[in-house]
């Protein structure tokens, strides 16, 4: 389906390719990506709430945990039990799904974006869009062998960031970007960088660069249409996990993406609401390097 956002973004960056994004993603899942997907231990969900705000999660669990039944079905033996997107997917209607693979060890990552609905203590995700993404921003880290320490699960939430949570999103090198536009489905997507690309305006205001990509523009082009999304942020040694919600407007300045390296244009995040979550995830893993692509 042609996507009028996209279509906006991509004729504004002066890019000229017939059936490019989401107009070039097939819905069948090819072996390559049942036998990927097989061997993952998290994947990362967006999804949009009854009131509309679009959250991002993600769900762990033990290779086999999500795999393809047929090539338009994913199962995911989990569902969010906890934050913002706990209970949104119960009864048989299905709702809007991004779901983001992605497998720090190798830099690999794929995206799944279907339709979703529980089925006993998993998901069933009808796929309408299976693609690839590059490997660019990705940073190497290693699920760890160990067992990770159990503990209470807790949350908390609040209508702008805590000091420690903005120390938090200020040293991230890593963050997911859940969006979502009527009709056209739900996308999850990954953003990485050096420490600091993310530069923290004040407690309810984000901006980050939009780096040089595979130029499908999906999550621009479903803001372009929706400015509502999600962002999510991993504590990826103590299982700790940061949802946020609000709205995103592209900022195309010139000058403005000239003061930040790599940039070719920033993001701005007005914030309504995040929620910290303690214990939310059972994995731990051991950073190793940058990605090579991140702009100094």
């Amino acid at each position: 389906m042609r996507h009028a956002g996209e279509l906006a973004v991509q004729r504004r960056t002066g890019l000229d390719a017939e059936g490019w994004g989401s107009a070039g993603a097939k819905a069948a899942i090819p072996a390559v990506a049942a036998d990927f997907l097989a061997r993952q231990r998290m994947v990362v969900i967006g999804a949009a709430d009854d009131d509309g705000a679009v959250w991002a999660g993600a769900l762990a669990g033990p290779e086999g945990f999500v795999r393809a039944e047929g090539d338009r079905e994913v199962r995911i033996d989990a569902v969010p039990e906890t934050g913002p997107l706990a209970g949104l997917f119960e009864g048989g209607g299905g709702r809007d799904l991004g779901m983001l693979a992605i497998e720090p060890a190798t830099r690999r990552r794929m995206r799944v974006n279907g339709t979703a609905r529980r089925t006993g203590s998993g998901l069933a995700v009808r796929t309408e869009q299976v693609y690839a993404n590059c490997p660019k921003y990705i940073q190497t880290r290693t699920v760890d062998a160990g067992e990770a320490p159990g503990g209470p699960v807790s949350s908390r939430a609040s209508d702008r960031l805590s000091a420690e949570q903005v120390a938090w999103v200020a040293a991230a090198d890593t963050f997911f970007v859940a969006t979502r536009a009527d009709g056209l489905g739900a996308d999850a997507s990954h953003r990485g960088g050096n420490p600091g690309f993310i530069a923290v305006a004040d407690d309810r205001t984000l901006v980050w660069p939009d780096y040089a990509g595979n130029s499908m523009y999906m999550t621009l082009g479903n803001l372009e249409l929706d400015p509502h999304c999600g962002l999510l942020f991993l504590d990826w040694e103590r299982g700790r996990a940061l949802h946020l919600t609000g709205t995103a407007r592209t900022d195309w300045d010139p000058g403005r993406a000239a003061a930040v390296p790599g940039a070719q244009r920033l993001v701005a995040f007005a914030l309504e609401r995040a929620v910290e979550v303690d214990g939310a995830l059972p994995l731990r893993w051991t950073f190793e390097r940058y990605s090579k692509f991140n702009p100094a």
